[in-house]
C-alpha cells in the first residue's frame, strides 16, 4: 500500500504564505462531504508558518516552519476520538468526520502539534485533510504544494514497505520526534528552525581600521576538546557553524591564518550567537 507524505524543506520556505492562501481558497465556504466542512473565513488556516529568528546583528537568519497536520501513524487524535470521529485512511491521511466530531471541542487538545482548530460557527474541530478530495480525483498535488513557488512543499507517494529506506536515503526528519506519533509529514533541513549556530567575523588591524580576512581556517571544538566542525571565512571574513544543539554549553573557536599566531576564543552556546569580530 502506498502512503502520502507531505515533504517540507525548511531551507526553501520564504514565508510567502501562498500555502496559507491556497488552503483558504480551497476550503473557505466550500463543503467537501466526507472530507471536510467549510473552513471559517477568519482565524488560523489548516497550515500555519512558525518563525524562529536566530542570532544577533549583523549575522542573523530566520527559519520558517510550515506546520500542517502531521497525518500520524500513531495519531493521538484518533485515539482520543475513540468512536471513529477521527480516523486514519489506509493511504496515511487522517480525516475528521464532520458529523461524528460535531460538538467535541476536547478533540482540539488531543493533537500535541496543536494543528486542530475549533470552528466556533459550526461547533466542529477541523484540520488539514491533505486535500484528500482532490487526491481521490487523481490530483498529484495538494493546493498548498501546487501554490509553493520555491518547492519548499512537495508531495510524495511511497510504498509503506520502502518508506524507512526512503526516509534514511533522502535525509528526511521528523518534527518533534519525542512525541512518538510517527508523522507522515516529513521535513528537510529542520536545523534552520530547531537548532542553533555560532557565527562571527575575522579581521586584521584595529577596530577603527579593520580589514576582512578571507580564507582563514576556523575550527570549532566542544568541551571535551573534540573537533566539531571546520570552515573557511568568506569574502567578508564571516564564518558560521550551524546545526548545533541549543544550550549545549562551552565551545572553543580556533582561527589559523598564515603568518599570524593562532587565535582562540571561548564561547558558551545557549541560543544562536554572533561572537562579533575576532582580530588576528
Amino acid at each position: 500500500m502506498k502512503k502520502w507524505h507531505l515533504v517540507i524543506d525548511v531551507e526553501k520556505c520564504e514565508n510567502c504564505h501562498n500555502c496559507f492562501l491556497a488552503c483558504k481558497d480551497e476550503h473557505v465556504d466550500n463543503d467537501w462531504p466526507g472530507y471536510a466542512a467549510p473552513q471559517p473565513p477568519e482565524g488560523p488556516s489548516w497550515i500555519n508558518i512558525k518563525t524562529n529568528e536566530r542570532g544577533n546583528f549583523p549575522l542573523i537568519d530566520v527559519g520558517y516552519l510550515p506546520l500542517p497536520c502531521m497525518h500520524c501513524d500513531d495519531a493521538p487524535c484518533v485515539k482520543a476520538a475513540k468512536n471513529g470521529a477521527i480516523y486514519k485512511r489506509p493511504d496515511g491521511i487522517v480525516i475528521i468526520d464532520s458529523v461524528m466530531a460535531k460538538g467535541r471541542k476536547g478533540l482540539v487538545k488531543s493533537c500535541p502539534y496543536g494543528v486542530i482548530q475549533w470552528n466556533e460557527q459550526r461547533s466542529l474541530p477541523q484540520k488539514c485533510t491533505l486535500c484528500a478530495h482532490l487526491l481521490d480525483e487523481g490530483w498529484k498535488k495538494t493546493r498548498c504544494v501546487q501554490s509553493c513557488p520555491t518547492g519548499a512543499l512537495t508531495l510524495r507517494q511511497v510504498e509503506e514497505s520502502g518508506a524507512g529506506k526512503t526516509f534514511e536515503e533522502e535525509f528526511f526528519e521528523i518534527y518533534r520526534p519525542e512525541l512518538k506519533a510517527k508523522p507522515n509529514t516529513w521535513y528537510k533541513n529542520l536545523y534552520r528552525y530547531t537548532k542553533a549556530f555560532i557565527a562571527g567575523s575575522v579581521a586584521t588591524g584595529a577596530a577603527d581600521k579593520e580589514e576582512c580576512v578571507e580564507g582563514a581556517k576556523v575550527s570549532l571544538f566542544d568541551s571535551s576538546n573534540g573537533r566539531v566542525a571546520e570552515t573557511i571565512t568568506d569574502g567578508f571574513g564571516d564564518f558560521k557553524f550551524d546545526d548545533l544543539e541549543e544550550g549545549s554549553g562551552k565551545y572553543r573557536i580556533e582561527i589559523e591564518l598564515a603568518g599570524r599566531a593562532k587565535k582562540k576564543v571561548e564561547v558558551s552556546l545557549d541560543k544562536s550567537i554572533n561572537v562579533g569580530t575576532i582580530f588576528v
